[in-house]
């Protein structure tokens, strides 16, 4: 395997890369990424090479899942450096680096609306997040074709809404979710994480903190809704400006849950500074 992956910038030329690579009916894999890669990231591509021959990364930051109020414009982009460290760890056969004109041509008019897993948590704050993210994932998923790709759970209800995109719309790929990638003191690992100020970094080491001590109140049966109200109180306590939500959810279908009578997930969002963090833990 190359330690100079490839990039390319258009979808012809992407399928014209991976036709070739296919070679002895390899298989092919795609780690879908808008780059500002860390080690998170990273730990998509090492996992993914597991299942495949040929390892895809693409890197695009997708304006379609960006309100007009959010950080599209300061989203941190350094595809060069991106390519480096994917060079450098050796994994990557190919990186597809479209521009936005090559994904949402002039006259792009079509939008995939998305329910299910979709409905709430992080619908309620930014409506137009999973439109955005599913359209651009069958994108990228026609694009490149694989038999496999690998989202970070650190997403974790976007992983679950484009397992249910790809089952809904009968796409031939497997959808695979790796575990979350954690700094030192447990933040989760986020390309967000870099407009951080030093105070509000250690405020953010506590998500972490936090959600783990709510874990131990749910195994020792403590009534759901007060362990969320718990967490909600000492989220504030410990220095962040807001939560917007704070919830046990049902694992597959993230619905609510009163009892703990199913695999459940613990899942967070809230914001120190002015940035907003999120993260989750099985149950």
């Amino acid at each position: 395997m190359s330690n100079s992956p490839q990039i390319v910038t258009t979808v012809a030329e992407l399928r014209h890369r991976v036709t070739a690579l296919r070679e002895d009916d390899s298989r092919v894999g795609l780690v879908p990424t808008m780059g500002a890669l860390h080690a998170g990231h990273l730990s998509l591509v090492k996992e993914i090479q597991k299942h495949v021959d040929v390892v895809v990364v693409s890197i695009f930051v997708n304006p379609a899942q960006f309100a007009p109020n959010e950080d599209f414009d300061r989203y941190p982009r350094a595809l060069m450096a991106d390519a480096e460290k994917l060079g450098a760890s050796g994994e990557t056969d190919l990186i597809f680096a479209p521009s936005v004109g090559e994904m949402y041509p002039p006259g792009f008019a079509t939008n995939i609306d998305v329910g299910g897993p979709a409905v709430g948590l992080e619908s309620e704050t930014r409506p137009h997040f999973f439109a955005g993210v599913a359209t651009v994932v069958a994108k990228l998923l026609l694009a490149a074709l694989p038999d496999v790709a690998m989202f970070g759970e650190k997403d974790y209800q976007q992983l679950l809404v484009i397992r249910r995109l790809v089952a809904d719309l009968g796409l031939n790929v497997e959808i695979l979710g790796a575990p979350i990638i954690r700094e030192r003191d447990g933040l989760a690992m986020s390309s967000r994480n870099a407009y951080l100020a030093e105070g509000d970094r250690k405020v953010a080491g506590q998500l972490n903190v936090v959600l783990q001590s709510l874990i131990a109140e749910l195994r020792d049966v403590s009534p759901i809704s007060d362990v969320e109200d718990n967490g909600k109180r000492a989220l504030l306590a410990a220095g962040f400006k807001t939560v917007d939500y704070l919830t046990v959810r049902d694992a597959e279908t993230l619905a609510p849950l009163a009892t703990l009578d199913r695999p459940a997930r613990l899942l967070a969002a809230a914001t120190v500074g002015n940035t907003r963090l999120i993260d989750n833990m099985a149950v």
